[in-house]
């Protein structure tokens, strides 16, 4: 009863719905949801955290970057977060994506420069 009501707890907030939406389409790290949604990191993270509490994503560290995606170990999960997904209109998600496409755009331009010590680089500002 507990996983429920945390489950739907983190799916009651718009934040975390976006940025479930971004997750949708593969792995991101936190510089990139931060950029998408323009909020402060502590924000983005804090509700990562709940995201990640009521077993809906997973994380991965690389470095100091921590990046997350989808967990779809669950299949009642799964099966929920795919109504959601359908349920999100494209057009009220459009601006993160917007802004995440020209972020990783940057990034992208920016880490062929920034190379150091052969350590991989995941934000670049």
């Amino acid at each position: 009863m507990v996983d429920l009501i945390n489950i739907f707890k983190a799916l009651s907030d718009e934040t975390r719905l976006r940025i479930l939406k971004l997750l949708e389409q593969g792995e991101l790290c936190v510089c990139d949801i931060v950029a998408a949604l323009d909020m402060i990191q502590p924000k983005v993270s804090f509700h990562l955290a709940v995201l990640k509490e009521a077993g809906l994503i997973k994380d991965r560290k690389q470095g100091k970057w921590v990046h997350y995606s989808i967990d779809d170990a669950d299949m009642f999960r799964r099966f929920l977060l795919l109504s959601i997904f359908e349920r999100i209109s494209p057009e009220s998600v459009a601006e993160d994506g917007k802004r995440l496409k020209e972020f990783l755009k940057i990034k992208a331009a920016k880490s062929n420069v920034v190379n150091l010590k052969n350590k991989s680089v995941c934000c670049v500002r």
